[in-house]
């Protein structure tokens, strides 16, 4: 680790206090971390004493590492591996772990080596109306039916199954079953649009597509058959359509003729009079691709990232039970989409024996007399109700209920159940840290950052290390991660910011992009800007103190005014502490074209409903950064926008504002949530040279 562990950073940065200790374990010793580094300790013949050690261990014993993980862990398969790693294996062309192993993804997460009775909780499905527990004994049950109709349907290994479905059980068991097959599992949200769905499947050809008729959301349905009429009759590939009543007073019938002997309802697909009355789970190599997750595609055609089964599951359960203290019968929430990585995140979750939490509808709308009514205590309600253990969310909901002053403790919540609070999706501010303390009591933070890119982690919490202010916590164990400046320069230990950048292999580095032009958009994406050594597109400095890690934003979005270079992230936090009662969001941007001496910051300012943007408010933020930043971080355009241009995972999309605003053509994508906007800054542009 870059640091000097237990050192406190007293440093006042932002006008806030980053450094300060918001958190440690009371007991650590207790911790799945602690037992594990034991465990270590007598195996290896070491003396390693502290989180710190082990770290520098896992780096520097990748071997070992490894196959110290897959032993604590409890990897389940059919033939052991002939070796963890080749000798030298480099970052790219990608090198395989453990090869010569056979294994089945669903079969660790179905049949975990600490399996819960099978009468217990597996599955807790919520929405904003309504709830269903699943026992584990039924969720294998549910799979075991599905997987009928996926072998009536001739399903093989390499197949690709997607849904466009919500977040729900249906959904996990359509996964579970295509994995146990061998097929490759991919999804997209029912609220995204027809051209964004077909943009991503058409590249992949899936042979199933599983549908919600409808979805709801904030109190309102929201039917979804005309849309997936469309999309199935635009995929020639599908074998089937099939339909899950997910809203029963929506219809599911289907009156496009090209789609006549292809859609069927869920039941019907299931009825397979041959089903066999075991699951099968076909052993397969450890890089057996499971799932299909897709970049942004912010300035075209998405990528698809393909995401193998050990590497996938072996990070996974490192994750949940080394860094998260995930222990059979938690209660694992995270609030997300099938699209985001997050929900494959959460759904790994069972290979620990842990009772996930599903939850499809508005964070802040809560049951009540069997109706959804708006609550922004809603999700610690639930927390309470359904004795949740470890709660994941986003940044900006904590930011939301931050600005909103919601103080779940001094009202009637206990929260008596809960350890710890995820978020990641975007840096989160230092006085969220702090906020989040104050609403919720001591539990253990942890602000994770890591990627779809690597369905997984980098930064990550840790039950050995305090919570500072403003800091991710750690480093993730075997994870290589550095700073490095735009010549290749490694300024970890300096504090000075730099690309977040990974120099050893890692089992989770996706085994592909699919197409034939895999191979060459995999090298461009991640090694191109430094050969051999995985470039993440992360924005990033340590705390050389804590060891702490700090997110900048993307490294794309990088601003540099007269050669300082710092993230989008800083701009947003001032805004944040000190203007959250008229700003409701921003989109900071470095623009810079071939005939400017300097790179210009632009700041759009989203007023909240009511606020008035005036030339008093541009000269107190103008002010205010001056002060607490520097002269050179003070924006030299700042301007009110009518919308900030976010992802369909609602993440702000700096990099195509950015283009646009140096002049590049950049080509609308249908993964932009609200891609008409792009249209304003193509206009603002051109009248602002």
């Amino acid at each position: 680790m870059p640091h000097a562990n237990g050192d406190n950073d007293s440093s006042v940065a932002n006008g806030q206090d980053l450094g300060s200790e918001l958190w440690r374990h009371p007991a650590p010793e207790t911790t799945q971390m602690w037992k594990f580094l034991q465990t270590v300790n007598k195996e290896n013949g070491l003396g390693l004493e502290s989180y710190d050690d082990l770290y520098d261990w896992s780096i520097d014993q990748t071997v070992g590492f490894w196959d110290a993980v897959w032993q604590f862990t409890g990897i389940k398969a059919s033939a052991p591996y002939d070796e963890v790693l080749p000798k030298d294996a480099p970052m790219f062309p990608r090198p395989s772990f453990f090869r010569g192993a056979r294994l089945n993804f669903a079969e660790n997460l179905l049949f975990p080596p600490q399996a819960p009775s099978p009468d217990s909780p597996a599955i807790i499905a919520a929405t904003e109306t309504d709830r269903e527990t699943v026992t584990w004994a039924g969720l294998r049950e549910k799979v075991r039916v599905c997987q009928s109709g996926m072998l009536a349907t001739n399903v093989k290994p390499g197949d690709r199954v997607a849904g466009y479905v919500a977040n729900h059980t249906n959904a996990l068991v359509a996964m579970l079953a295509a994995t146990s097959l061998g097929a490759i599992w991919t999804a997209i949200s029912p609220d995204t649009g027809v051209t964004a769905v077909l943009d991503r499947l058409t590249q992949i050809e899936p042979v199933i597509l599983f549908a919600d008729n409808a979805s709801m959301y904030n109190g309102k349905t929201h039917p979804t058959m005309p849309k997936v009429q469309e999309i199935g009759s635009s995929l020639p590939s599908l074998k089937a359509l099939v339909i899950f009543p997910t809203v029963t007073s929506v219809s599911t019938e289907i009156d496009v003729e090209s789609l006549a002997g292809i859609a069927v309802s869920y039941d019907s697909f299931a009825k397979n009079e041959a089903t066999p009355k075991e699951i099968i789970f076909t052993q397969l190599p450890p890089d057996h691709p499971v799932y299909i997750l897709y970049s942004s595609g912010t300035t075209g055609a998405p990528k698809c990232i393909v995401h193998g089964a050990i590497g996938t599951l072996i990070q996974h359960k490192k994750e949940h039970i080394l860094h998260c203290d995930i222990l059979p019968g938690d209660k694992l929430f995270y609030f997300t989409t099938c699209t985001w990585m997050m929900w494959h995140w959460l759904v790994s979750g069972l290979a620990s024996g842990a009772t996930l939490v599903l939850y499809d509808g508005s964070p802040f709308r809560y049951v009540s007399d069997g109706k959804s009514v708006p609550d922004d205590l809603a999700m610690a309600k639930l927390i309470d109700e359904l004795s949740i253990t470890h709660f994941g969310t986003s940044a900006k909901y904590l930011s939301v209920l931050e600005q909103k002053s919601v103080m779940p403790k001094e009202q009637d919540v206990t929260l008596k159940t809960l350890k710890a609070i995820y978020s990641t999706g975007s840096p989160l501010a230092p006085s969220t840290f702090q906020y989040v303390y104050q609403a919720f009591g001591s539990i253990n933070l942890g602000s994770i950052t890591g990627g779809t890119d690597i369905i997984s982690l980098f930064g990550a919490p840790c039950q050995l290390t305090p919570v500072y202010t403003g800091e991710i916590q750690v480093l993730g164990l075997g994870m290589a991660v550095r700073a490095w400046d735009y010549l290749g320069a490694d300024v970890t230990t300096t504090g000075a910011a730099g690309d977040l950048v990974c120099t050893k292999p890692f089992p989770c580095q996706p085994v592909q992009f699919w197409g034939p032009t895999g191979e060459s958009k995999y090298q461009s994406s991640y090694f191109e800007t430094f050969p051999g050594v995985w470039h993440h597109g992360d924005f990033i400095r340590f705390n050389p103190k804590t060891g702490g890690l700090y997110m900048l934003g993307r490294s794309d979005g990088i601003l540099k005014p007269s050669g300082v270079r710092f993230g989008s992230a800083e701009i947003y936090n001032i805004l944040l502490k000190h203007f959250p009662e008229q700003v409701e969001d921003a989109l900071c941007i470095g623009r810079r074209r071939e005939t400017d001496d300097d790179e210009t910051v632009v700041l759009f300012l989203k007023m909240k409903e009511g606020e008035q943007f005036d030339t008093d408010l541009v000269k107190g933020i103008q002010k205010v950064i001056r002060m607490e930043l520097s002269a050179r971080h003070v924006p030299g355009i700042v301007d009110e926008t009518p919308e900030i241009p976010v992802t369909t995972n609602g993440k702000k999309i700096e990099a195509a504002v950015k283009q646009i605003l140096c002049g590049m053509n950049v080509k609308t994508s249908a993964s932009v949530a609200n891609a008409g906007c792009l249209d304003w800054y193509r206009e603002w542009s051109s009248t602002h040279n």
